[in-house]
């Protein structure tokens, strides 16, 4: 049997009240040629569960994955996955029908493409509603991702693609060593980055990144997301994820701690300035609050090798 063109992996943690869901959109794709990887990431719930109640079908495999982290369960999923072409999808989405044809097709057309993701919509809770203090770019940690509805090629790398609706050329993942396990998700930490990670390498090594506006994805949004205080956590490890990034690309030293501090200053005065408007100003603390877990990041780096030298 000749491999399939592209192969769907889901890695997943603990998220089988969403995770039947995801499979399940993937078996029902507009086309046959390919397989469906789910990579249980250490769960302890029903996960292993939910996945043999579907074999077995044909597409579908699981593995386990005991070292926690996102970028570990993504890297054994490629490891295994037998397409050119690998296909991220988070455990609490659902991909269109047409999902993987209109990932595969950008591939086949460009071949300077080595990464490729697609728009993303949100599901809200029943009952629910977005807050009022929930502005469109707070939506986008939630995973909502929309550059419109053109093809699009991207330049700069804070427009990358959503790790939840994602794909990647398995030789260029290959060639650069796989995903980062220094970023991702572990657990609970909401580290992150390692998407942006990919397209700087990718860029710079000559590579093209592509948003796909018929790649569509729908990403659930947990109720305990719809709390101020979640936000406040991500913006926190968003910060983190950042100096991080920085470190591994060579450009960390004292600088980082005066860009930093400019931001977080920026930050508070624009809080300050739209106190009247409750998403803009619960959107530029949520700013602020992140340089501050970039700023603690930078100086425990700093502090690090005097403390073990």
């Amino acid at each position: 049997m000749p491999p399939p063109r592209i192969s769907a992996i889901i890695c997943t943690h603990n998220r089988d009240d969403y995770l039947g869901a995801a499979i399940d959109s993937l078996l029902q794709q507009d086309f046959d040629d390919y397989e469906v990887i789910v990579v249980d990431n250490a769960s302890t719930d029903q996960t292993r569960t939910v996945v043999e109640s579907r074999l077995p079908h044909p597409r579908l495999q699981y593995i386990y994955e005991s070292t926690l982290g996102l970028s570990a369960a993504r890297n054994a999923g490629a490891q295994v996955a037998q397409g050119a072409i690998l296909a991220y999808l988070d455990d609490d989405a659902e991909a269109s029908r047409g999902w993987l044809s209109a990932l595969l097709e950008i591939y086949e057309q460009n071949p300077k493409v080595a990464i490729a993701g697609g728009r993303v919509t949100l599901i809200w809770p029943e009952n629910q509603t977005p807050p009022k203090w929930l502005s469109d770019n707070m939506a986008g940690n939630l995973g909502a991702y929309d550059l419109g509805d053109e093809i699009t090629y991207i330049t700069q790398p804070g427009l990358t693609p959503r790790g939840l609706n994602y794909s990647i050329k398995a030789d260029f993942l290959q060639k650069i060593g796989g995903f980062d396990v220094n970023l991702g998700r572990v657990g609970k930490n909401l580290l992150s980055n390692e998407e942006l990670y990919m397209t700087e390498k990718a860029l710079q090594l000559g590579y093209q990144v592509a948003y796909l506006p018929n790649a569509l994805v729908a990403h659930n949004v947990a109720p305990n997301r719809l709390a101020p205080s979640w936000f406040m956590s991500r913006s926190w490890w968003q910060g983190i994820s950042e100096c991080y990034r920085e470190q591994v690309a060579g450009r960390s030293g004292v600088h980082q701690l005066q860009a930093g501090g400019e931001r977080l200053l920026r930050g508070l005065y624009k809080t300050l300035k739209y106190l009247p408007d409750p998403a803009q100003r619960f959107e530029n603390l949520l700013y602020a609050y992140g340089q501050v877990g970039y700023l603690s990041s930078v100086v425990r780096a700093m502090l690090k090798p005097a403390s073990t030298g």
